[in-house]
């Protein structure tokens, strides 16, 4: 049996698995400020009870880029997404037999570990299934799962909760990623190179060489190298250091935009669940959108890794424009919350515009089973970035979230220049 665009069905399941990904970790943040009086929690410690949730989260989440990062290099990303979902399905499970503010961190250091998976085993398949030119698109894809995610989130997990309560909530979404591991084990059986229903033209379009590519070693012949070898690299640590600073951003509003609408605008849970999606709509279009400008400069004639710099510097200056108007204009959006979900959404649209770029850098710097590991690694900056703001964020919001949005805003141009400074030259590894 043979099927026609097979790379496609392969990127769309780890689109779905995103979707799941983002189904999961965002329950906690969209139940907390109605569940947090259940486990004897005060008003005034509800925000530092949820920062510390998140931080046992992002510590297990940042390990667990590294860690596994290495695993998808070491089994592939057909055992390695499979040990990462099961992981994650029964760590969210998990959450519905809490019984303390304690358990909550523990099973939620469990799911930050094995979600974390998803990342460099996205950017990993997508080398392995698409030509350079390709990869932004696939990234694009892929990311726009993560918007897809929160935006069915809300809607999903506020109705099974009134429906149903938080703990069989939990369980429910659960099963999303034990059903998801079929058809992922059915029809990833192999690698482009060896894979049984994959026609011989789409293979040798898979395995094609770009104008990028010219002079890279092959992925066979590519050496192995430990972390603290790719660290001599200034590729590396543009990739690093972009996802630290930029990251943050993102998880600012995965984190704290329904503590923000209902402390902010009064929302209640249905309000919560009718508002919190349009934001990351905006999300998945920027993501689609990313990939497919920085893949049509290709097409253009554009170097691969100028074209990525160019999505990222569109993607920069639209979050700075929507980050900036929203700073200046916070007390008066407290009367329109539509306008001031449309500005949080285009500050998405940005992030979501840029952030699959960077991620597919490390296919586009670097070769073989060096990928995963230096994705793994750019994950790990990109969360303890996070950690910091998620520390800061029950103190500068005492009083006001202008603040929140400022640093935001700082982040930006930091990422921006991180990335723009990456050598435009192949590491040539031998």
């Amino acid at each position: 049996m043979k099927v026609k665009g097979l790379r496609w069905w392969i990127i769309a399941l780890i689109g779905l698995a995103t979707v799941i990904n983002y189904i999961d970790r965002s329950a906690i943040n969209i139940l907390w400020p109605y569940i947090y009086k259940d486990f004897g929690i005060a008003d005034a410690d509800n925000k530092n009870a949820l920062a510390l949730i998140t931080t046992f989260f992002m510590i297990a989440y940042a390990l667990g880029q590294t860690f596994t990062g290495k695993l998808m290099d070491a089994v592939g990303t057909r055992i390695g997404m499979t040990i990462s979902i099961v992981g994650w399905s029964i760590s969210i499970a998990l959450h519905a037999f809490a019984k303390s503010l304690m358990s909550f961190n523990i099973f939620r250091f469990m799911l930050g570990f094995s979600e974390a998976g998803n990342w460099p085993g996205a950017t990993k398949s997508n080398a392995e299934w698409f030509p350079p030119r390709e990869r932004a698109i696939a990234q694009g894809i892929f990311g726009a799962g993560a918007s897809l995610g929160s935006v069915v989130s809300a809607p999903i997990i506020a109705l099974l909760f009134i429906a149903f309560g938080w703990k069989v909530t939990f369980l429910l979404i659960a099963a999303l990623g034990l059903v998801w591991i079929i058809p992922w084990l059915v029809v990833n059986k192999s690698t482009p190179d060896k894979h049984p229903w994959l026609t011989e033209e789409e293979r040798q379009h898979i395995l094609s060489r770009s104008p990028l590519a010219e002079g890279q070693v092959s992925v066979d012949d590519a050496p192995v190298l430990t972390w603290k070898e790719l660290l001599k690299f200034r590729n590396t640590w543009g990739i690093i250091m972009g996802r630290f600073f930029i990251d943050p951003v993102w998880w600012l509003f995965v984190t704290w935009l329904p503590t923000f609408l209902k402390e902010s605008f009064a929302f209640d849970i249905k309000q919560i669940g009718a508002f919190t999606w349009v934001p990351y709509l905006f999300a998945a279009v920027g993501s689609l959108a990313g990939g497919y400008f920085s893949s049509f400069l290709i097409k253009r004639g554009s170097g691969a890794e100028q074209a990525r710099k160019t999505a990222i510097a569109v993607g920069s200056a639209i979050m700075l424009v929507a980050l900036i108007a929203i700073v200046y204009q916070l007390d008066s959006l407290k009367e329109t919350p539509m306008f001031a979900m449309v500005l949080i959404g285009i500050t998405l649209f940005g992030f979501q515009f840029l952030i699959g770029n960077i991620q597919t850098l490390p296919s586009d710097y670097f070769n073989g089973k060096n990928v995963g590991t230096v994705a793994g690694m750019a994950g790990t900056a990109a969360v303890a970035g996070t950690l910091l703001t998620t520390w800061a964020v029950p103190i500068i919001t005492q009083t006001s979230y202008q603040s929140f949005f400022v640093l935001a805003a700082v982040l930006v141009p930091l990422s921006w220049l991180s990335v723009k400074y990456i050598t435009s030259k192949k590491l040539q590894i031998k």
